[in-house]
């Protein structure tokens, strides 16, 4: 569900169209840019242990897939600069954690055994903790299906497209 309370951006709104031909405020405009991969070694560092090696093995593989399946997206429709690499990096972390919380769930059950008895696996509590932040990044970056489906091609000027006039 949009947030009707959060102004979009200027360049979205100028993506979906502007039926009430208001003036679009740019407000701070960050330079495009593209964007690095970060190093995921530093967010998913190397363990002694393992079992928490094998997992963050997992959690590099599935946030370096993540960030090169939603970056070039977001570089093509200048929806990002420099100023949003933090940003797209959490939200790759975020789709590595859930991923590692749903194979915890796999392999252990909703249900767990614990000194207190049979109890809710914690990785539940997290997995969904994560989809809420995951959910606000992909609002703001507009990657949902509904973002998408709101979006209309600029018209294209054939007078503009040559460099040399």
């Amino acid at each position: 569900m949009a947030d009707r309370y959060r102004p979009r951006p200027a360049i979205q709104r100028a993506r979906e169209g502007n039926p009430s031909k208001a003036g679009i405020s740019e407000g701070v405009v960050a330079p495009h840019a593209i964007l690095a991969e970060p190093d995921w070694v530093e967010v998913f560092p190397f363990s002694p242990d393992t079992a928490v090696e094998s997992a963050n093995v997992r959690c590099r593989d599935v946030a370096s897939q993540e960030w090169r399946r939603i970056v070039p997206v977001l570089e093509a429709v200048g929806a990002i600069g420099e100023v949003d690499h933090t940003t797209v990096k959490d939200t790759c972390v975020c789709v590595a954690r859930i991923d590692q919380a749903e194979r915890d769930l796999s392999e252990r059950g909703l249900m767990v055994t614990a000194e207190r008895g049979t109890v809710k696996n914690g990785a539940a509590t997290i997995a969904a903790q994560y989809r809420t932040q995951l959910a606000r990044y992909i609002r703001e970056f507009g990657l949902s299906p509904s973002a998408r489906a709101a979006i209309t091609a600029p018209e294209s000027d054939d007078d503009d497209s040559d460099i040399w006039d």
